[in-house]
């Protein structure tokens, strides 16, 4: 018993900090390429580069008078037969249940059409997806778009959000973990910024033999380059 009381107390462990080089470039969090799935000449552009916008704002239309007219005349329609279902409804026992369903159809049938015809219309407004920064536009009032050819007409990231694209040697595969801190330097820029690391990416690249992870940040240009190290934890036992 002594022995092994003895052995226990020969027993060190040495935690040591070990840093592990990565290099990295800045990416907007979110970022898209718009563009229109309908085929049209462009009748207003409401935004530019460097206008910033909110979910659903309005970017860009094409002329759409027609996809106008056709979804009023399917809303009156859906309203008429609206009323010639409930007036059946109401005197249902006395009708036969074939001419019910009819009106029944017909009712149903308008509404689709309806549906059918905003859709259309929808696909001549282009809207933003989310709240950010347009940072690239290619179109003018006038422009002939085609949805059999889709072209990028705007694009648009996060204002604020960016995430650290960081690569590390494979070798240190096991070693990385999230939550882990980067401490790290822009190009150019002599002040020190740190991060955790939120995300690992599950594969190695066959090229250059390096994995991804990724640090959420804020505020840098997309595009910005930089290194620093990931601090890791180095448990060593000795007997």
């Amino acid at each position: 018993m002594t022995r092994i009381i003895l052995s226990l107390m020969l027993l060190a462990v040495t935690v040591q900090a070990k840093d592990i080089y990565a290099t990295f470039t800045v990416e907007a969090k979110k970022s898209t390429n718009l563009a229109f799935t309908s085929s049209g000449t462009v009748n207003s552009v409401a935004v530019d580069v460097s206008s910033l916008v909110k979910k659903g704002d309005l970017l860009a239309e094409l002329q759409n008078n027609d996809l106008k007219a056709a979804l009023n005349i399917a809303t009156t329609a859906l309203k008429y037969a609206k009323k010639d279902y409930d007036r059946q409804l109401k005197v249902k026992k006395l009708v036969d249940a074939s001419r019910l369903d009819s009106y029944a159809f017909k009712y149903e049938s308008a509404k689709a059409q309806v549906i059918y015809q905003q859709a259309l219309l929808d696909k001549t407004l282009l809207k933003a997806p989310f709240d950010g920064v347009i940072f690239d536009k290619s179109v003018e009032v006038g422009d002939v778009v085609s949805g059999a050819m889709i072209r990028t007409v705007f694009k648009m990231q996060s204002l604020h959000e960016r995430k650290l694209i960081l690569e590390f040697d494979q070798k240190y595969w096991k070693e990385i973990k999230v939550g882990q801190m980067f401490n790290y330097s822009i190009d150019g820029d002599s002040t020190k910024y740190s991060g955790e690391i939120s995300k690992i990416y599950p594969f190695a690249d066959s090229g250059n033999r390096k994995i991804r992870a990724e640090v959420q940040t804020e505020d840098f240009v997309p595009g910005l380059f930089g290194d620093g190290t990931i601090m890791t934890t180095d448990t060593t036992t000795n007997k």
